[in-house]
């Protein structure tokens, strides 16, 4: 393998999901010199217009076991993947592929990876016993690097992998609000209330549009629309409120770039508003949302929670003021940790 070969790399990709969008960006920018990648893909076409790669289809395990018995090593990329929240079946795919490829004496990295959760006593063995058969790992969060280490597993943890990709300039004072919201299950029916008439509030007093971006196309898009047909946005917000169209994280970027708040519940989407140097403030369905907003050190409300009675003061005094930099640039080198584990697993003698 010294110079090269062909690696697949694993994840949630051509889901037509910016975040995963994001994550490939990166693995591929980070991939060694001379290392062709098979990426598994849900859209196909989408991924290889996009990016230029090979792809197979990441639905079918078997197809995806034969792309793998034409590669040299497997990675792993971005995400959670190693959990059961989607489904059992789901944790057994990845067990399936981690055995076949160390089977088959190729190595294997967990790339950026998130640990868990993992609901199931079965779950838990089956992952423990997986993880020593990598021959690289990084974690995204301390919290996956801690029960890992409780399993006898030590490896490095950096930020999450998206905080890789290049910054942008902020250009968005005095500029619209955006939007990365997404159906959750803390927010059903009028349990929306509360946040669209704070957000009623900001935008009026502020005067601002309001700009809906679908972060995930097939979860995200027409909320806006569903909301309203339930009779949840109040008039006055619907006549500010416009839904974008956005194929990929650098137009997601440039939306940011431009905003003088970006409100967010997707992960990623409040990374690259971060990336972007706009003002933020995140909105956690999930952990791994609130910890991000501690990291990047803006106003956090958690869903299912009782809801800040000042959220909308607390949301304006964070219009047009961008987090540090100082923090921003953190982020970023300690997400370095991830290509170095690309160098260990790809090129051990570089």
């Amino acid at each position: 393998m010294d110079g090269g070969g062909k690696v697949l790399l694993c994840g949630y990709y051509g889901e037509h999901n910016l975040g995963d969008d994001a994550l490939l960006e990166v693995l591929l920018s980070q991939l060694p010199q001379g290392w062709e990648p098979l990426v598994t893909a849900r859209d196909q076409a989408m991924v290889q217009r996009r990016f230029g790669v090979a792809t197979t289809d990441r639905r079918s395990l078997a197809g995806v076991l034969r792309a793998l018995a034409g590669c040299d090593a497997l990675v792993l990329g971005g995400g959670s993947l190693l959990q059961d929240s989607t489904s059992f079946k789901s944790l057994l795919y990845y067990a399936a592929l981690i055995g076949a490829a160390r089977l088959q004496g190729k190595r294997v990295g967990l790339w950026g990876q998130g640990l868990g959760p993992l609901h199931r006593r079965r779950s838990r063995l089956l992952v423990r016993s997986l993880l020593p058969l990598a021959n690289a790992i990084s974690w995204r969060d301390p919290a996956s690097a801690s029960l890992a280490a409780d399993w006898g597993i030590e490896a490095p943890v950096g930020t999450d992998p998206v905080w890789g990709l290049a910054p942008r300039a902020w250009q968005g004072r005095g500029g619209p609000i955006v939007l990365c919201w997404r159906p959750v299950a803390q927010l059903q029916g009028t349990a929306w209330a509360p946040y669209l008439k704070a957000l009623d509030q900001l935008a009026a007093s502020a005067d601002r549009a309001v700009l809906w971006l679908p972060f995930h196309q097939d979860q995200d898009q027409g909320l806006l629309a569903a909301l309203n047909a339930e009779g949840l946005v109040p008039t006055r917000l619907m006549e500010r409120s416009h839904e974008l169209a956005v194929d990929d994280p650098a137009a997601a970027l440039e939306q940011f770039a431009g905003a003088s708040l970006v409100l967010a519940m997707r992960l990623h989407g409040l990374i690259l508003a971060a990336l972007a140097g706009a003002p933020c403030a995140a909105l956690s369905y999930d952990p791994k949302v609130a910890a991000a907003a501690k990291a990047i050190g803006c106003p956090l409300q958690v869903l299912g929670e009782g809801v800040n009675p000042s959220l909308a003061a607390l949301w304006e005094s964070t219009l047009d003021r961008p987090p540090l930099s100082e923090r921003v640039a953190w982020l970023r080198r300690e997400a370095l940790t991830h290509q170095l584990l690309l160098r260990r697993l790809l090129d051990p003698a570089g």
